[in-house]
């Protein structure tokens, strides 16, 4: 028999599938052009969830369900709260281009988008492998739709097809890895692995093995080298909107089910995993950082951009353990700079990519660096937002990217071991490098002159909203206490269960 403590923990996930087919059934009898009734039903519900998840994770209480098959802790929580608002936002900034782009003709654009985020809730609240893998792929197969959406747009067509066989390929590699851990353990149970892999009963060549393709799996879905082929295709080719929703939320749950599989299943198999990480980091940090520079398309390279900011995040997950020695304030550290870092990235690729929606017209992306230029002419208020998140992206102070990098160097200084110092400094170097291509932008915004006299308008909802985006990125730079604190009290709440 089901207890109330199981529906307890999954109250989100079945309001959200709930409005999600009484969405799609509203918008069948919706006749605006725009879809005003089904985006306003959408935003309700995102507003909802993302409150009920706060509630939730203000709680402070840690509950399994079915079986244990289920989690609801602070930690996961507070990622689909963020991931929830994440796509409130990125359903202000899409409709007006989606609209514009006669891609609004059914209500695919909101229900599919709600059935990723289901996916993501998924993924967060995974206790299971099996459920975990249910989850992403649920997200996988929504995002191959909608990059597709566009049905008679040959580029986006192109970037759908290198999604989906690519994603399909790391969906083998990750579901081979988590059968190989299978196999080796006896149980799909994440509490259960963990017991197993401690007992040290267990052959360690079969479990590394195991491990190694979990890790690969994973790197694809957070865009790391050597697995980020389809990130620069798939950012280019889709739909700007598109482009925000693939690159927004998902990250979030790409990070918990790092967290879930690795930290809460694998931990004593620390050793060996976050040497993989290591040298994923250094690949994402040399490749995404070079190659940015040769990019002309700012979406392609904001793409690099996003594997190199990877490479931070793996940089925080490598630092929890040193030596084989598990202690908290060394885990707490790391992980919650790791956590920390992922959520002002969604944040700052957020108002960025607000802002390339904002300045694409009907017939026209706007996608180009040298479409750029003068923005500050045209439009200084949208100038200085995407400066203020190029800013943050390149690590300069005050912007909230300096202390969300600055916090994971201190957790590999604290190490106190020299590859991990060495591995600060090469990251260090990386971002002086990647310096460049984040202030090449600036100057064509503020410097160069402008090659159109458009004025850039927006609806009210779109202004408002981006405003407050990018005030977010420069307010948590210089107050960064708060969320760093949500950050390392949801790790540590999480991780004593």
């Amino acid at each position: 028999m089901i207890d109330n403590i199981s529906w307890l923990a999954i109250y989100p996930e079945i309001l959200l599938l709930v409005m999600t087919c009484v969405i799609a059934l509203a918008d069948l009898g919706m006749n605006s052009p725009r879809r005003t009734g089904t985006y306003v039903l959408t935003l309700l519900t995102l507003v909802v969830l993302a409150v009920l998840q706060g509630v939730y994770a203000s709680s402070g209480n840690t509950f399994y369900g079915f079986g244990n098959m289920v989690v609801s802790d602070p930690m996961g929580n507070w990622l689909k709260c963020f991931a929830s608002v994440a796509m409130i936002v990125t359903f202000i900034y899409g409709r007006p281009y989606a609209a514009d782009r006669d891609m609004l003709r059914g209500g695919e654009f909101f229900t599919i988008g709600l059935l990723s985020l289901l996916g993501m809730f998924v993924m967060i609240s995974g206790n299971n492998f099996l459920l975990i893998y249910l989850g992403l792929e649920l997200l996988t197969l929504s995002g191959y739709a909608l990059v597709a959406l566009r049905r008679d747009h040959t580029t986006a067509t192109e970037a759908a097809m290198k999604y989906f066989i690519l994603g399909a390929m790391a969906s083998g590699f990750l579901l081979y890895g988590l059968s190989m851990i299978y196999g080796a353990t006896g149980s799909l149970d994440i509490g259960e692995v963990f017991k197993a892999v401690n007992s040290g009963q267990i052959r360690h060549q079969v479990l590394v093995f195991g491990v190694v393709f979990v890790v690969a799996g994973l790197a694809f879905k957070l865009g790391a080298a050597p697995f980020h082929m389809w990130v620069p295709d798939v950012y280019q080719g889709a739909p700007t909107a598109i482009t925000l929703m693939i690159g927004g939320a998902p990250k979030l749950a790409a990070f918990a089910i790092v967290m879930r599989l690795l930290v809460d299943g694998l931990l004593p198999l620390a050793i060996d995993w976050q040497q993989m990480l290591g040298v994923l980091a250094i690949a994402s940090l040399l490749v995404g950082n070079l190659a940015a520079i040769a990019q002309t398309n700012l979406k392609r390279m904001l793409a690099y951009s996003t594997i190199s900011q990877m490479g931070f995040v793996l940089l925080g997950l490598m630092s929890g353990v040193v030596n084989g020695n598990v202690e908290a304030a060394t885990i707490q550290s790391a992980y919650s700079s790791a956590m920390f870092y992922v959520v002002t990235y969604v944040l700052t690729t957020l108002a960025s990519f607000g802002v390339i929606l904002l300045l694409a017209r009907e017939g026209f992306e706007s996608e180009e660096i040298a479409d750029m230029a003068g923005l500050n002419q045209r439009s200084p208020l949208y100038a200085a937002v995407l400066a203020i998140c190029l800013f943050s992206m390149a690590g300069i102070p005050p912007m909230v990217g300096f202390y969300a990098k600055l916090a994971v160097l201190q957790s590999l200084m604290a190490s106190g071991q020299s590859l991990y110092i060495a591995l600060a400094v090469f990251a260090v170097v990386m971002s002086l490098i990647g310096a460049f291509y984040y202030l090449r932008v600036v100057k064509v915004m503020y410097f160069d002159a402008p090659l159109t006299a458009t004025h850039v308008s927006a609806p009210l909802e779109v202004r408002v909203v981006l405003t407050i985006n990018g005030a977010l990125v420069l307010i948590l730079g210089i107050l960064p206490s708060g969320l760093m604190s949500l950050c390392a009290d949801a790790i540590m709440r999480s991780l004593a269960t």
